[in-house]
């Protein structure tokens, strides 16, 4: 008797042992993933003037963007970060972009997510899609679709996209090559990053920033942003290691207190080390958080408002390194490089102030003399009027002594060493 309940109890224990490696997928060992492009996922804005959080049902969102290294195998990342109840996705496809909404069709790829068609993703959480086999060439323009089967409010979006949305009328349509009539939208919605897989040493910066690395100044569908200009130089060269570029700006964004979506400081796990295969970031944060407490609202009679809703949310270039410090800590725990740029003038701007100014040059002269970065790129000295430093050089700006032009981005993105910039893929350990 007793020996056959010891025979029974091994029996057990191998099945224990045994059965959750044999029905468990062997993950490959010959590569690993890489975001090769991404956005930053925020909650709708709601300052006065912008159009309202928009709704979708029964209804299929085409969403154009260029991943910054290419690759044979991808998979996509939706996000429902900031909803408050579920989001089903009907069906999602992804193909290469033909032209405008017009996708080759040839390429078109269902994806799956755990084998299955559709998906439910929970309140405050991403879902990555199943990998699938379509050759994709760096800095080539692909198309995200997926169907909304029932009411969807935008809650998780990016308010600035790089390329237009096309929203279609009624039913599935992330299958057909064209969409008939849609109507445009210059946001992205539920669409977090695209993953390729690689075999080579291929690694990824993100820029983290507000407007000014968001691309505000550049024109939808031109790429004149200061990443993608820096992903086009470093796509140019010819070397085996490849390097994406991954632009995680939100307009308005600011360091220490949220607004334009939340803070640096509250979505760097999501955004920055949350990613696959980043070596190195690059940080250009700050003059939000030292123009908005001076910022001077308007209402729609064009009276300034008297109490201005940020008045008291002042900061110091001591807070501000306080803050970067943190990033820096922080991106360092996970062995990822950071590189710090400093801040471009805007005397001119709306919220510009002679206080904000000396603010803004204290935090320069630290990120440059400091030593807390591995590398700095100095953007204010790429752009700025050696007559006038506080200003943009004539021609440099958008026209609102804030924001570049496309002239202004170029001037930033050749401030990049790529030397050193590289240099960040040799201290990254695959995992």
């Amino acid at each position: 008797m007793v020996r056959t309940r010891l025979v029974m109890i091994a029996l057990i224990l191998a099945v224990m042992l045994v059965s959750p490696v044999a029905g468990a997928q062997t993950p490959p060992t010959d590569g690993y993933w890489v975001s090769a492009w991404s956005t930053a996922i925020h909650a709708p804005l709601s300052f006065p003037g912008l159009p309202p959080t928009p709704v979708f049902e029964n209804q299929t969102l085409r969403m154009v963007v260029k991943p910054t290294i290419g690759g044979g195998r991808l998979r996509v990342r939706l996000s429902n970060a900031f909803g408050n109840a579920a989001l089903t996705i009907g069906a999602a496809h992804v193909a290469l972009v033909q032209q405008g909404a017009k996708i080759v069709p040839e390429s078109d790829r269902a994806l799956t997510f755990g084998g299955r068609a559709s998906v439910t993703i929970p309140p405050g959480a991403p879902v990555l899609s199943d990998p699938v086999d379509l050759k994709v060439a760096a800095l080539t323009e692909i198309a995200v679709s997926i169907y909304l089967p029932v009411s969807a409010s935008a809650s998780s979006t990016h308010f600035w996209a790089q390329h237009e949305t096309y929203v279609s009328g009624p039913g599935d349509l992330t299958a057909q090559a064209e969409m008939p009539n849609p109507a445009t939208r210059m946001s992205w919605y539920w669409l977090a990053d695209v993953e390729v897989w690689t075999s080579d040493e291929t690694t990824a910066v993100v820029t983290l920033g507000d407007s000014i690395t968001d691309g505000v100044g550049a024109k939808q569908g031109e790429y004149t942003d200061w990443p993608d200009i820096l992903a086009m130089r470093l796509g140019s060269e010819k070397v085996s290691a490849k390097l994406s570029v991954v632009n995680v700006g939100i307009g308005g964004n600011r360091i220490l207190h949220d607004g334009a979506g939340i803070s640096a400081l509250a979505r760097f796990d999501r955004d920055v080390l949350a990613q696959p295969g980043v070596s190195a970031v690059i940080v250009l944060e700050g003059i939000n958080d030292i123009g908005w407490p001076h910022m001077k609202p308007r209402l729609p009679n064009g009276e300034t408002l008297k109490d201005p809703p940020f008045v008291h949310e002042l900061v110091s270039a001591e807070d501000l390194i306080v803050g970067l410090k943190q990033i820096i800590d922080r991106a360092h725990q996970h062995g990822i490089r950071v590189f710090g740029a400093t801040l471009t003038p805007y005397e001119g701007a709306d919220y510009y102030s002679e206080d904000g100014e000396a603010t803004r040059q204290a935090v320069n002269h630290w990120i440059l003399t400091s030593r807390a970065f591995d590398g700095v790129f100095d953007f204010d000295a790429a752009v700025r009027d050696p007559n006038h430093p506080s200003q943009f050089r004539e021609g440099y700006h958008s026209g609102d002594h804030l924001h570049p032009s496309a002239i202004g981005y170029k001037a930033m993105a050749e401030a990049v060493d790529l030397i050193r910039l590289r240099g960040a893929e040799k201290s990254k350990a695959k995992k």
